[in-house]
């Protein structure tokens, strides 16, 4: 209750910004609340966000604001120092990111409490993806795991070791390379990426029931995922908040027919599953529910089959290893979507999806697989991150400081969310002009020191210091930093311990 009250008192101030949310047709303007209106909201923003920094704050501000009003790429994190909203030295910047300290939790209602983006149904859409901070060479930095990362080939997939982050973003309509960024969660050695998953899911829609974005009536919350995950358990993680899991499955799976109605007198225990639908194998597919035929410009004719009350069939090992009782039936809507062509000339092959809704009509069907679609908008956002704003660029050696860096960024795309309303078109000449509102948030980061101008400053001035002399010139380093293993430590520890109980 202390929480949910102080989120009230917080929502105060912002009660214009959760409930301003509008949609827009696709190529059309997004209408804006007005100028005004959009820099109070900014102004809050940037106040709540300043009272969430609990240690440097001063620095960690100035700091924020470096990285948006930059003229360019963020390549080195000292260079940020040398922007003119950057008023303290570089010594300051790395002790801010070392040592400063953040409320996450604040910062995540604050996140909460801004506008979502509207649909025309109603439906909040979130995708949840994984994006790595690649550190290969950091041997001194604790708790790095092996990252999967896609080669610029045909089957070159490398696992390289890094810090693998969980983001949760809200998808907007119309194609665009905006998103908003809900949470980021960094996955640990000893974390298993579905229940973490699952609890990230379930503090973030618990964060927008309260801020009054989801009501009692509206439509399920839909939560994207591609492949990688487990759909049919994050479903029933998920199974007792108003969502629908939609997931990517690999062409390799089997899923299994509802099983047949028990005749009378047969004899022997009821069969669960009934007979195996394995998606690489043409023979093997019955006749689809449900089949819808979409003109699309970009793909030409998207042909969409579902098939009612599919389910995998569970085995009580990993993830269901300690399962108690029967493993549960999960079922939900098999969707297979083919195209007639790809943009850039590659053979399209099907795209099956599995949601948790057991008997998806043609018109669920339908926004499904163009839900999905809109899904691979976070890759853009992942991209505008690291190759912009900077996200991976800082040599940070502790996991605490990379977190650190990683909420300071996540706010500072929060601001060019809000500033969207506020930036002019500073294009260069060989760039298609675009209307306001519409800009990508690389454009608006662009403009948005003239925006800062017209801000209220929150840091104090710096006061006047010099460096610590640091260590003598010659001498040698007498504590060196600890090497850690990349990887898993669960299952070494178990393995140790099960060595350690057989011999004993």
């Amino acid at each position: 209750m202390m929480i949910f009250g102080f989120l009230r008192q917080n929502l105060k101030t912002e009660a214009v910004a959760v409930a301003f949310s509008i949609a827009w047709p696709e190529g059309a303007v997004e209408p804006g609340p007005g100028e005004a209106q959009a820099r109070l909201r900014l102004v809050a923003f940037r106040r709540g966000f300043y009272g969430c920094l609990t240690a440097r704050a001063d620095e960690l501000a100035e700091l924020a604001d470096a990285v948006l009003c930059a003229g360019g790429p963020v390549r080195v994190l000292a260079e940020l120092s040398l922007v003119a909203e950057h008023r303290r030295g570089h010594g300051a910047l790395y002790d801010a990111v070392n040592c400063g300290g953040v409320d996450v939790a604040r910062l995540r209602w604050s996140l909460a409490a801004l506008p979502l983006p509207a649909w025309p149904d109603g439906r909040i859409r979130l995708a949840v993806d994984v994006s790595n901070w690649l550190r290969p060479d950091a041997v001194t930095s604790p708790e790095r795991l092996f990252c999967h990362c896609y080669g610029r080939g045909k089957n070159s997939a490398q696992m390289i070791p890094g810090w693998p982050y969980s983001f949760v973003a809200a998808l907007e309509p119309g194609r665009m390379s905006w998103t908003r960024l809900l949470d980021a969660v960094r996955l640990g050695p000893d974390d298993e990426l579905t229940a973490v998953t699952a609890a990230q899911v379930r503090e973030v829609i618990g964060r927008l029931i309260a801020a009054g974005h989801w009501r009692a009536g509206d439509p399920d919350i839909l939560v994207i995922f591609d492949a990688g995950y487990e759909p049919a358990r994050l479903a029933y993680l998920l199974r007792d908040l108003p969502v629908q899991v939609l997931g990517r499955l690999g062409s390799n799976r089997v899923l299994r027919q509802p099983a047949p109605p028990r005749q009378p007198g047969q004899m022997g225990r009821p069969v669960r599953h009934g007979r195996e639908l394995k998606l690489a194998d043409q023979a093997t597919h019955h006749a689809p529910e449900v089949t819808t035929l979409t003109e699309t410009a970009r793909y030409g004719t998207a042909t969409a089959r579902a098939w009612h009350r599919m389910h995998p069939r569970l085995k009580a090992r990993g993830a269901w290893a300690g399962h108690q009782g029967p493993l549960p039936v999960i079922e939900g809507t098999l969707i297979q979507l083919t195209v007639d062509h790809l943009p850039h000339n590659h053979d399209p092959e099907p795209v099956w999806l599995w949601t948790s809704r057991p008997a998806a009509d043609a018109g669920q069907t339908d926004q499904c697989w163009q839900a999905f679609l809109r899904r691979f908008d976070i890759e853009h956002t992942f991209r505008f991150l690291k190759q912009v704003l900077g996200w991976t660029r800082p040599k940070l050696r502790d996991p605490a400081a990379a977190d650190r860096w990683t909420w300071l960024i996540i706010a500072c795309h929060a601001q060019l969310h809000l500033a969207r309303g506020l930036a002019e078109d500073l294009r260069l000449p060989w760039q298609q002009p675009a209307p306001r509102g519409r800009l990508t948030p690389a454009r608006v980061r662009r403009d948005f020191r003239n925006i800062h101008h017209t801000l209220p400053r929150l840091a104090a001035a710096p006061k006047p210091g010099k460096p610590g002399p640091g260590r003598p010139p010659g001498s040698r380093n007498r504590r060196p930093a600890t090497r850690h293993d990349v990887g898993k430590n669960t299952s070494k520890k178990t393995m140790k311990k099960t060595a350690r109980n057989q011999t004993g």
